[in-house]
């Protein structure tokens, strides 16, 4: 089954002059839903409505502003949080989507803004039947559908890992501020799930090398290099250890002050990063696997926010609350609908 178009329905973006909700803006036009734009600073988001023929609803909203953001959605049919740091912005505007009665969706990469939404809002959600879906993105998103897709009939498996192949990391403003609030938050200590549950250590991470598929091939990569992932995957599925790893060389580009931002190679404004996310499951000696490819981990976080609202809109989710992608919607098919943007294989 093929990807959802919006049938003229309306779609609030908060912080829609970032660099990804620009691309959360340009994906939902060209699917024929109507962007209403919203976030803090007035003047951007000004110039973003009126960068467009015949222009956008520009609806500034302070996060401290309820009032502001009940007009920001005001007669909007879902929202898409982009504005980090998410530790600022995803409750006030999740409560605004539950005042509203609307479908909320969120693009954050920060574990414990995550952790936050599932832990305060899921009791709330469930009781008003709302959906409300984090980390609806690369870092969360991509690697809990990986993972869903390749356990398939399994109902739990003693351990995932996700491995991240980046062929570099060029990190936004926005990347940079939300790690930094993050390790602010875990008193720079690193985190990994294991053994059921969230562990806070000083431990130096390690260094080993992954087997990626073509084109990128084997690389050296940082282990227990945690992502969104080790929230959205446990929050459903039977999994006491969720690994993740990242490419070493990205890793560098991460952590280097210098490392400039990402660069528009095309006229859609993606950068020439590519990515392969190779995820192995394994289950009583029992592998499984998936693999994903695709281009700019920023601009392909806007079709997969943008797919899950068309798809909760649709009344093709399944459950109420908080709930992340795996939960929520048919992996595999999911991803399926998700081809023109990144290629999936399955081995089960």
């Amino acid at each position: 089954m093929g990807s959802v178009s919006g049938s003229g329905q309306t779609v609030a973006v908060f912080g829609a002059y970032g660099h990804t909700g620009r691309f959360v803006v340009a994906e939902l036009l060209v699917r024929g839903y109507v962007p209403i734009v919203s976030g803090r600073d007035p003047e951007r988001l000004r110039a973003l409505a009126a960068s467009y023929e015949p222009g956008l609803d520009a609806r500034p909203a302070p996060v401290d502003d309820p009032a502001a953001l009940d007009r920001a959605l005001a007669g909007a049919a879902a929202v898409i949080n982009c504005a980090g740091p998410f530790a600022v912005t995803a409750a006030p505007v999740i409560e605004a989507a539950l005042r509203a009665g609307i479908p909320y969706v969120d693009v954050a990469a920060e574990i414990e803004a995550n952790l936050d939404t599932f832990t305060h809002f899921g009791e709330r959600a469930r009781a008003a039947n709302a959906v409300v879906i984090p980390a609806m993105a690369f870092f969360g998103g991509i690697g809990d559908l990986l993972v869903t897709a390749a356990m398939g009939d399994w109902t739990s498996a003693d351990e995932a890992h996700i491995a991240y192949g980046l062929s570099s990391w060029h990190p936004t403003a926005g990347t940079r501020t939300a790690g930094a609030v993050s390790r602010e938050r875990r008193g720079g200590r690193r985190v990994r799930y294991s053994g059921g549950r969230l562990e806070y250590h000083e431990d130096a991470l390690p260094t080993l090398k992954w087997p990626f598929p073509d084109p990128m091939g084997p690389r050296e990569v940082i282990g227990e290099f945690s992502m969104a992932d080790v929230v959205t995957v446990p929050s459903h599925l039977d999994v006491p250890e969720v690994r993740s790893y990242m490419a070493a060389e990205a890793a560098r580009d991460l952590t280097a002050a210098d490392t400039p931002a990402p660069v528009a190679v095309d006229e859609d404004g993606r950068s020439a990063q590519t990515f392969v996310v190779d995820v192995v499951v394994r289950a009583g000696g029992v592998e499984r696997r998936a693999v994903a490819r695709g281009r700019d981990i920023y601009a392909v976080s806007a079709p997969l926010a943008v797919e899950a609202v068309g798809w909760v809109l649709a009344g093709r989710g399944r459950g109420v609350g908080v709930v992340s992608a795996g939960a929520v919607f048919e992996a595999a098919d999911f991803l399926g609908a998700l081809s023109a943007h990144i290629s999936v294989e399955l081995f089960r």
